[in-house]
């Protein structure tokens, strides 16, 4: 699979970002620093980003401060997070999307979910918790903000220590190398500050949307605990519980990780497929449209006769209300018709509009 990066304006200045797969949108936000370009070079991550990419059209990109993005950044608040990620769907054009928080960014992805539930179609947090503060005792935070500050080099070591704890030291040694090249040693300490003041205790309770919670038995980084506090705090929210200490959910049977994320999203399709206006056969052919299929290539591919194939495709005109293919395309991969755009306007895979 190759990675494509591209360029978004945003409030805080150009985001780098990439899209893999094809299929509904799920939108992942990244952990503490990031690089597209290093971390892809990385099989473990690309291995499990093509797994998440072989059912769904996948969205990652850096910060502004970090990776590929722009370097220079002076806001580091919820806000400004939030309006980032406002801007970079609204630049793919994104109606509605699946949204994906791991490690710092949990907290930013449970915050816009309270915050636009009619956007976000379902929430998974990975190896987060609601309150930063809640990671580490001031002095050993303080500290861990000082030698970063101080000695990069060194400070970057021991984060990779505590995120892949008894680890190959090449293995260590890369992810500390990844970090170093992902930010300066200032913006690294600004951004893990930023995050060490989030706190969405009081918003957890106004998620409204299918929640799932997953985390490392047994993580160093961010205690087994703090998730399962974060799990209880979400209404109906999904605890899955993973095997293993290395905190980055790629690193240790990523495999494992990619599955349990789209069990949880193929649930809750299923789940939208029973509420909606169309059978389980008819939201099939829908979906195959909306890949660019022919009837008589949906009829192969599904066992139907081309006639038969035609009748579903004339019952889900009917029911929801429209004639051309293009139609059934945009409701297949976003459950609804954007407001206010024009009738077969053009659409990414997943349901970003070119």
């Amino acid at each position: 699979m190759r990675q494509v990066v591209e360029f978004a304006a945003t409030p805080a200045g150009r985001v780098a970002y990439a899209v893999t797969g094809s299929g509904p949108p799920l939108l992942c936000l990244p952990g503490w620093v990031s690089h597209l370009g290093l971390m892809w070079e990385d099989p473990a991550h690309r291995r499990y980003v093509e797994a998440l990419s072989r059912e769904h059209t996948v969205i990652r990109f850096d910060r502004v401060g970090c990776g590929l993005s722009d370097r220079e950044r002076t806001e580091f608040t919820m806000e400004s997070e939030l309006a980032v990620l406002k801007a970079l769907a609204g630049h793919l054009g994104l109606d509605r999307f699946a949204l994906f928080g791991t490690c710092e960014s949990g907290q930013v992805a449970a915050a816009f979910a309270a915050t636009h539930p009619g956007t976000v179609s379902s929430l998974i947090v990975y190896g987060s918790c609601a309150r930063g503060a809640d990671l580490a005792p001031p002095a050993v935070r303080e500290s861990v903000l000082s030698l970063v500050r101080a000695h990069w080099g060194l400070g970057s070591r021991v984060l990779a220590d505590i995120w892949f704890p008894e680890a190959p030291v090449e293995v260590t040694g890369m992810f500390a190398r990844v970090q170093r090249a992902a930010a300066s040693a200032e913006m690294a300490a600004s951004l893990l500050d930023m995050f060490y003041r989030f706190d969405v205790t009081d918003l957890l309770p106004t998620v409204r949307v299918p929640t799932l919670v997953a985390h490392r038995r047994g993580s160093r980084a961010v205690k087994f605990e703090l998730g399962r506090q974060l799990a209880a705090q979400i209404p109906g929210a999904q605890l899955a519980a993973l095997d293993g200490r290395v905190q980055p959910i790629y690193a240790e049977d990523g495999e494992t990780g990619a599955a349990t994320i789209l069990s949880f999203l193929r649930r809750e399709k299923s789940a939208e497929i029973a509420d909606g206006p169309l059978t389980a056969r008819e939201y099939q052919v829908a979906d195959l449209i909306a890949d660019g299929l022919t009837n008589s290539e949906i009829g192969r591919r599904l066992g139907l006769s081309v006639r038969t194939v035609d009748a579903h495709v004339e019952h889900i005109r009917t029911k929801l209300g429209v004639r051309a293919r293009t139609q059934i395309a945009v409701w297949a991969r976003v459950g609804s018709f954007p407001a206010g755009s024009p009738v077969g306007q053009p659409i990414r895979p997943g349901g970003a509009r070119r």
